[in-house]
């Protein structure tokens, strides 16, 4: 079978079929799964189940893994594998979080809007993520088209953005939310990146805001100015026209490309088992 697409939005998300996941993939298929994160930024495999081990594979063969935050993080992890991460609110133990544990600050950091690892050079590629438990309700999965909402932008405010930076770091969306208790070494264990507030997405050719909760300030601005500056931007860019809302079911996999996307988890049952396993890999042409 080949790659078979379902629009969800106009020229924004698909599910996507006709292709095992679990299996190795060939060539042809690679290329036409990128071909389809360059159209539609996001892609949901329905009923996709995946053993730890396959999902590592499928995500080796688009490129070198990322281990992200885990990187300014001294927490165990719970599963075989550092490059398989353990987004759920259970703890070393296996049982389900204390609500002051620190794994329920990276829930609730994830409901901030954000591309994954944006604060490093390189930054992601794709994060595909994979549904284990879900709750009964809520924790929901949102994604944004930066791409579409760089098109929408008055004119005006095109030209004040050209040539204008931010600096992403890895614990700044973790201040916002008054998570500081970080030594020394953990918070210069990565290096903050600089990138355009407009980027170029390599696939589509298409222009498009790289913004997101790891934008701490804009380069040659004043913080407050800069701040502003990105806070106008993210509520442009997050407005339901440009936002598909991905409802889980067991064992979906959804694919994302973190250069034209934002996104974020919506709130759940803190006191209910949820686990998802997600790879990224990192942007080699960053």
């Amino acid at each position: 079978m080949e790659l078979t697409l379902t629009p969800i939005m106009p020229g924004f998300a698909a599910e996507a079929s006709g292709v095992d996941l679990a299996q190795p993939l060939d060539p042809a298929q690679i290329k036409a799964l990128e071909a389809a994160l360059d159209q539609c930024g996001v892609l949901v495999f329905r009923n996709s189940p995946l053993a730890p081990e396959a999902q590592l594979r499928l995500a080796r063969q688009f490129g070198e893994l990322d281990l992200g935050f885990k990187k300014a993080s001294k927490a165990p992890n719970r599963l075989a594998y550092d490059e398989l991460l353990d987004i759920s609110n259970v703890d070393e133990s296996g049982q389900v979080a204390d609500r002051n544990h620190r794994k329920i600050i990276g829930n609730l950091a994830n409901q901030l809007w954000h591309s994954d690892s944006s604060f490093q050079d390189p930054p992601a590629r794709y994060s595909m993520l994979h549904a284990v438990v879900l709750p009964e309700e809520g924790g929901d999965t949102e994604f944004a088209d930066m791409r579409a909402a760089y098109d929408a932008l008055p004119p005006a405010r095109k030209r004040q953005l050209q040539g204008l930076q931010a600096e992403h770091y890895a614990l700044h969306s973790r201040f916002l939310l008054g998570d500081t208790d970080y030594s020394e070494e953990q918070r210069r264990a990565i290096p903050s990146a600089v990138w355009p507030l407009v980027r170029r997405h390599p696939g589509s050719g298409r222009e498009l805001l790289f913004i997101g909760s790891h934008a701490s300030h804009v380069m040659g601005l004043s913080v407050a100015e800069g701040r502003l500056l990105l806070m106008d931007l993210l509520e442009h860019a997050t407005q339901p026209r440009f936002v598909y809302r991905h409802t889980w079911r067991p064992a979906d996999l959804v694919i994302w490309d973190n250069r034209c996307t934002l996104h974020r988890g919506r709130p759940f049952d803190l006191a209910a088992r949820r686990e998802l396993r997600r790879t990224t890999t990192l942007d080699a042409a960053a």
